[in-house]
C-alpha cells in the first residue's frame, strides 16, 4: 500500500497538506509545526499499551508525509502531480521515526509551558497566529479557536477584536464565514467549549487534582480518553515551543538496529 492509500486508510485523507493539518501554501515551518502537532496526538509513547500498535502505524505514516512535504523536489513532485516517490530516501521502511522524531523536536519541561501560557497570550506572536489562523480556515471561526494556542471560549471577543482590526486595516481579507457567522453557531461553539470546561473539572474531582501541582497531574495522567483535549491543548502547546534540535532531521535520522 502506498503512501497516499496509508493516509487515507488511516487519517481519512489521502491530502498530505491535510493529514498534517496545514494548507498548501504553508511554510517549511508552518509544516513543520502541523507535523509535530499532528504527530504528538498519536505518538506511541503517549498512549496506553492497548492503543500502543495502532499509534505506531499512524505514526510513522505521519513521519513520511512530514519526509515529503519537508523535501523541496518531493513537495514539487506531489504538487505537480499528486504522486510521491514511493522509492526514494524518504519513505524507506527501515527508518527508525521515533529517532527521526527526537531529532527534530527538543524535549519540553512543564515549567516550559507554563512560562509559555504565561507570555503568549497578548503577545504579538499571538496576534500573528491569530491572523495566520484566520487565513489558513478562512474565518471559520471553529477551527480558529481550536488551533490558536492557549485559547478557550472566553478568549474568543478577545480573538475576534484580532481578526477585525486586521480586516480593517486590509492585513487579511473578509471572509464571508467570519463577518457573516450565524449566532446558532456561535452558540453551539459556545455550548460545546462548557461542556469541555465541565468535563474537564470532573475530571480534576475524579482524580484529586487541586492546587499547584494540577497542570502536572493532568500532563501525567494525559493519556487517558477522558481527557482527550487536555492533551490535544498540551500537543499544541509543545508544538508551538519546540525547536528545531537539529538540522537536516532527514538526512540524519537513525537507522533501526539490528534484532
Amino acid at each position: 500500500m502506498g503512501l497516499l492509500e496509508q493516509c487515507e486508510a488511516a487519517f481519512g485523507s489521502a491530502d498530505l497538506y491535510c493529514v498534517l493539518g496545514v494548507r498548501r501554501e504553508a511554510s517549511p515551518e508552518e509544516i513543520r509545526r502541523g507535523y509535530r502537532r499532528a504527530s504528538l496526538r498519536v505518538h506511541p509513547d503517549r498512549v496506553e499499551p492497548a492503543a500502543k500498535e495502532e499509534a505506531t502505524r499512524r505514526f510513522q505514516i505521519l513521519g513520511k508525509a512530514y519526509a515529503v512535504l519537508s523535501d523541496g523536489e518531493q513537495r514539487a513532485l506531489y504538487d505537480e502531480q499528486g504522486t510521491v516517490d514511493e522509492e526514494g530516501e524518504a519513505l524507506r521502511d527501515e527508518w527508525d521515526w521515533q529517532e527521526y522524531w527526537r531529532l527534530l523536536f527538543k524535549k519540553i519541561t512543564v515549567k516550559d509551558i507554563e512560562d509559555f501560557e504565561k507570555n503568549y497570550k497578548g503577545s504579538e506572536e499571538e496576534v500573528a497566529d491569530v491572523k495566520a489562523a484566520y487565513m489558513d480556515f478562512e474565518g471559520d471561526m471553529d477551527s480558529i479557536m481550536q488551533s490558536v494556542l492557549c485559547a478557550d471560549y472566553t478568549d474568543e471577543p478577545r480573538i475576534r477584536k484580532i481578526i477585525e482590526k486586521a480586516i480593517e486595516s486590509g492585513e487579511v481579507p473578509r471572509y464571508k464565514s467570519f463577518v457573516k457567522e450565524s449566532k446558532q453557531k456561535m452558540t453551539a461553539r459556545k455550548r460545546r467549549a462548557e461542556k469541555e470546561a465541565r468535563e474537564a473539572e470532573k475530571t480534576k474531582d475524579e482524580l484529586g487534582l487541586r492546587g499547584e501541582d494540577d497542570l502536572k497531574a493532568l500532563i501525567e495522567s494525559r493519556n487517558k480518553d477522558r481527557k482527550k483535549e487536555t492533551d490535544d491543548f498540551l500537543a499544541q502547546l509543545e508544538a508551538k515551543y519546540g525547536n528545531n534540535a537539529k538540522k537536516g532531521g532527514k538526512k540524519t535520522a537513525a537507522k533501526k538496529g539490528k534484532k
